[in-house]
């Protein structure tokens, strides 16, 4: 018998990994009623696999979570223990910030950032069943008998919709290693007509600190000058903890390959599909054969635990091989496993049964976030999560959703091929997957998306104070450039800049383009540049270097508005669509596009199918007219 709780909330969301905290305490800050319900109150935000935030196109995203009023940096850079930046050589598109965090004390930090939401409730459940109505969802089901009431839900359920460990030829089940599965929900949502599908992904052995003879490997330190993941924070003084890398060798790949036979990836024992992008350390040997070694960064897990985490040796090989392979390797000779590897399936739903805006197209109010869309990432599901909780708030509030598009966010290119592409295996972001990746740098996150945070509430006014000064050191910095002019009669800064003569002179704008001279050489000799935060002026930089191909991404941008900006009414029958190949119907189906613009990103669907549906869709305005 259900027991109904007495409340009925505006929003709950149920899961508390990375995308559940975010969508809560979105909506909760928009000034919802929301409830968060988690199988276990001592896990919320535990980072599972690795102890990191960001890395390429993963710090983009980590940057535009924080530029919309999301958490994740803010957290990431109160606990993080080592900060790097990526790419520092190359362009500014591909630049990307990394910190290793300390893994427990990221998790206590949210718990406690959740606890004190004022509009948020944090229960320990286990929900069995999404509960509806004939307008859509009414709220869920727990396994403690329990009847939670909303008309808008958000799944965040990670990997543990029946999720299957794989240690060896041993499997057993659990959501995570020493918690248990959700059981019961994945085969509700199945009878709801969702199509449910099955995904693998995997975790290294932790090792013993004291094990590991770190005086034979490599260290890796943190940078100098720490620029963190939050728009709020400038600059951060963190005592930081060294990295080493350690290498797997020929012995290593000897034992791996030689115990093939106990490995679930190649016995058939596993029939997720896993990460093409982040394999096993087996998936490894077999598919490069010609590789000798293997590298693996060893990460600590934090400054109290004396846990390391090697990345890039996920496992799901018995614990006793593990131990052997990891003995084989310079360094780790009496090295100690305190948890072994494994690898674990776990139920998804297909994406394309989602609209942009994360709400499902077969149910109102129910939406799907992280995980369960067939992401793979904390910062791909903490983006989900924010976009869910924010669109399940306005949903609350009778407002239309925010959608982003591929042109504003990396959190636009994700959500929609999550919504237009078949998932053939976990989805990771890269920045190869944006056409306009000078357009969506981390410098400019602010730029892009605080407005429209600002617009939903969940920037607040100190915030907005300090995006709105950087915005006006900005401008102010690039009217100097512009109008401010050298020539022969200022020896001082042509010999400092190798310059030579200048006959006509020319505008600093001018200086600046040319690629060996950058603006900090030119901030000493100009006082009103030198009053611009370092933020304001690398974008500076990166406007005047890149003006050329940054107008030219603006170009395309407008070339594809024109198909971005034509809805495709949900109520088409593309069966009876002359003109069109039976495929490119039955993908259309499939996806049900919601603009000309989404519909010619699906796999298969031609320029010529593109042009069928533009006629089509302009003699359906004109009956609907008539």
């Amino acid at each position: 018998m259900l027991v109904g709780y007495g409340k009925e909330y505006q929003v709950i969301v149920v899961g508390a990994g990375h995308a559940g905290c975010e969508a809560a305490l979105a909506a909760a800050r928009m000034g919802c009623s929301t409830l968060l319900l988690t199988m276990g109150l001592d896990v919320v935000a535990m980072m599972s696999c690795n102890p990191s935030i960001g890395g390429l196109a993963k710090g983009h995203i980590v940057h535009e979570i924080d530029a919309l009023g999301g958490e994740m940096g803010l957290n990431a850079d109160a606990t993080a223990i080592q900060f790097r930046r990526l790419n520092t050589r190359k362009g500014p598109a591909v630049r990307a910030s990394r910190a290793q965090s300390d893994r427990m004390t990221y998790s206590a930090r949210m718990k406690k950032i959740i606890e004190s939401e004022e509009m948020l409730d944090l229960k320990q459940a286990t929900v069995m069943s999404v509960e509806v109505g004939e307008r859509g969802v009414r709220g869920v089901r727990t396994r403690e008998g329990l009847f939670f009431a909303s008309q808008n839900v958000v799944l965040t359920t990670g990997t543990f919709m029946r999720g299957l460990i794989h240690m060896g030829l041993q499997n057993f089940s659990g959501g995570r290693a020493g918690e248990p599965a959700s059981l019961g929900l994945s085969d509700c949502l199945r009878d709801l007509g969702f199509s449910v599908g099955r995904l693998k992904t995997g975790t290294p052995a932790r090792l013993s600190q004291r094990s590991i003879d770190f005086s034979k490997l490599q260290e890796q330190t943190g940078d100098t000058h720490i620029r963190g993941f939050s728009f709020l924070n400038n600059g951060l003084d963190v005592s930081q903890l060294p990295c080493h890398i350690a290498n797997t060798n020929e012995r290593t790949h000897e034992i791996i390959r030689n115990n093939l036979h106990q490995s679930p990836l190649y016995t058939g024992a596993i029939e997720g599909i896993g990460p093409r992008y982040c394999p096993s350390i087996e998936d490894k040997v077999v598919r490069f054969p010609e590789r000798n070694s293997h590298q693996t960064f060893l990460e600590p897990e934090g400054r109290d635990s004396s846990e390391i985490y090697p990345s890039g040796m996920s496992t799901s090989l018995p614990p006793d091989v593990q131990l052997q392979f990891y003995r084989s390797m310079v360094g780790l000779e009496q090295v100690e496993i305190m948890r072994p590897g494994y690898a674990i399936e776990y139920d998804f739903v297909e994406p394309v049964q989602i609209r942009k805006s994360l709400e499902t197209k077969l149910i109102d109010g129910l939406f799907n976030a992280g995980q369960i869309n067939g992401t793979s990432g904390y910062e791909e599901a903490a983006a989900q999560g924010l976009m869910a909780g924010i669109n399940a708030a306005r949903r609350a509030m009778h407002r239309s959703p925010l959608v982003l598009g591929r042109d504003q966010a990396y959190i636009g290119v994700m959500i929609d091929d999550l919504t237009t592409q078949p998932t053939r295996e976990p989805y990771r972001m890269f920045t190869s997957r944006s056409e306009y990746r000078l357009l969506l740098r981390e410098d400019n996150a602010d730029q892009r998306l605080t407005p429209l945070g600002r617009d939903v509430g969940l920037v607040d006014d100190s915030r907005w104070l300090k995006y709105e000064a950087k915005q006006v050191e900005f401008s102010k910095g690039l009217r100097v450039i512009e109008q401010r002019r050298i020539s022969s009669s200022h020896k001082e800064i042509l010999d400092s800049l190798e310059l030579g003569d200048l006959s006509q002179g020319l505008s600093l704008k001018e200086v600046l383009r040319r690629p060996e001279i950058a603006i900090e050489q030119i901030v000493p000799f100009v006082d009103e540049l030198a009053s611009c935060g370092a933020e304001a002026l690398e974008q500076l930089e990166i406007a005047v270097k890149y003006e050329g191909y940054i107008e030219r991404q603006y170009q395309q941008v407008e070339r594809m508005r024109g198909l971005e900006g034509q809805s495709l009414p949900a109520s088409i029958d593309y069966m009876h669509i002359t003109g069109l190949s039976q495929e490119v119907k039955e993908r259309l189906a499939e996806v049900l596009p919601e603009t000309l613009g989404q519909a010619s990103r699906i796999q298969g669907v031609t320029p010529a199918a593109i042009a069928v549906l533009s006629i089509y869709l302009k003699r359906w305005k004109k009956e609907q007219q008539n």
